[in-house]
């Protein structure tokens, strides 16, 4: 069977980890290829939350091997948290590979992403000061140590010795910042290693391994498409490509094997930190009070308020081009429910008066403009108990069927609840 990808449409926080879990119980390998331990996937199993940071979603089937690919930067620390939290709970973390290749979360990257943050002031970016953009720049000055760097304990020093000899500097005589120790910082690093080496492996042959023999492989990152590094809403982006043309870099593998693409959407927008968001309905604002509260808009790993607003059509049919959707899966339309009416964006008024019917590339415009908004009649009953597409109010089936006219991409899946089983499955993916 061919490769798989969930992704992300809006700002992140769309719900990808419970379809990655819906999804994967089908599959093979679950492959996360970009990002760190910045986002978190909340998962629902039986009233029970699991709220994974690293650990691919797929975890939480036995015969599913999570696989976490080069294109990822991990703090070994938080990985082994993680790992041991998932045992606590019965779920048998043996099978989980990590790349050798992947690169390694270092203190210092954590302390100068803090730092870095304090010196913008007012301008901000509002990053989660895990230290994932420090960690890619080191990756791209090709300064970084990586995964199998710990296997070596000569070498693992000697790079760390190099990197500290720039980075202390930086920020004793810059930031103001008590210089690092490299002895502490390497014996700490490599006292993880017995705990890690049983699951450090060549995860590009695993995936190949798996595509040649026709089994269906899995794709999942973290943020999403206005959070690309390229395509994203820069500078408030983070510091990988999450779009699914990044699965190439990130798990190893080519345009070609990959042949499903699942756009997740959720039936409203949200996003946490700085930047610009159109549709926004500011705090205070009664109905961005509900979606907050009944969607749970708050970060998985910081507790963040996230900033809510309605649907952004025009965003979502960018990034269903962006990253050539084969179909979309939607999110949280049960929190809809309560309102007697609906908005959606399906437009941009720029300052100047031009219409927009596509996401502005100028970030001048982009910040300015003023959405144009289609309404559309809410349903007032709740819907959390639906299992089929008509068990849906007809309102709330007219609201699916625009998003599918406008984006001129089919949906899929329409979720209803927190749980994995409050899914409809519309009968073309049955």
């Amino acid at each position: 069977m061919p490769g798989s990808v969930i992704v992300g449409t809006q700002w992140g926080d769309e719900g990808k980890g419970r379809f990655t879990d819906y999804l994967a119980k089908e599959a093979t390998l679950c492959v996360r290829y970009q990002g760190g331990h910045n986002a978190g996937h909340t998962i629902v199993v039986d009233g029970e939350v699991f709220k994974l940071q690293l650990v691919p979603s797929g975890v939480l089937y036995p015969w599913v091997t999570p696989v976490i690919g080069n294109g990822v930067v991990v703090d070994p620390r938080v990985l082994i948290a993680e790992l041991d939290m998932l045992e606590a709970k019965g779920v048998d973390t043996r099978p989980l590979r990590l790349s050798g290749n992947a690169h390694l979360i270092m203190p210092y990257h954590q302390e100068l992403d803090r730092a870095y943050e304090r010196k913008l002031g007012k301008s901000k970016l509002g990053t989660t000061k895990r230290g994932i953009g420090p960690t890619y720049a080191d990756k791209s000055l090709r300064v970084g140590l990586r995964v199998q760097d710990l296997f070596d304990e000569k070498i693992f020093r000697e790079k760390l010795d190099l990197a500290l000899r720039e980075k202390n500097p930086l920020l004793s005589r810059v930031y103001n910042r008590l210089p690092m120790d490299a002895k502490e910082i390497a014996d700490a690093y490599l006292a993880l290693v017995p705990r890690l080496s049983p699951h450090i492996d060549d995860t590009v042959h695993i995936v190949h391994e798996a595509l040649d023999a026709g089994h269906w492989v899995l794709f999942e990152g973290a943020q999403a498409t206005y959070l690309d590094l390229d395509h994203g809403t820069y500078p408030y982006v983070t510091s990988s490509n999450p779009i699914s043309g990044g699965v190439c870099a990130g798990a190893g593998v080519g345009p070609r094997d990959i042949h499903r693409i699942v756009g997740v959407v959720k039936a409203y927008t949200t996003r946490v930190g700085a930047g610009p968001f159109p549709a926004e309905l500011f705090f205070g604002d009664p109905i961005a009070d509900t979606l907050v509260d009944r969607g749970r808009e708050f970060g998985t790993n910081t507790g963040r308020r996230r900033r809510p607003g309605w649907l952004d059509l025009v965003m979502v049919k960018h990034a269903a081009r962006l990253n050539t959707c084969t179909e979309l899966a939607i999110t949280k339309l049960d929190v809809l429910s309560p309102f007697d009416e609906l908005k959606v964006c399906v437009g941009y008024r720029g300052p100047d008066g031009t219409h927009y019917d596509h996401v502005p590339y100028h970030q001048s415009v982009l910040h300015h403009v003023t959405p144009i908004y289609e309404t559309f009649p809410g349903w007032n009953v709740e819907i959390e108990r639906a299992e089929h597409i008509d068990d849906l109010p007809q309102q709330a089936r007219d609201y699916v069927r625009f998003i599918e006219e406008f984006t001129g991409v089919p949906v899929s899946f329409v979720s209803v609840g927190p749980g994995r089983e409050q899914t409809v499955v519309l009968p073309r993916a049955a």
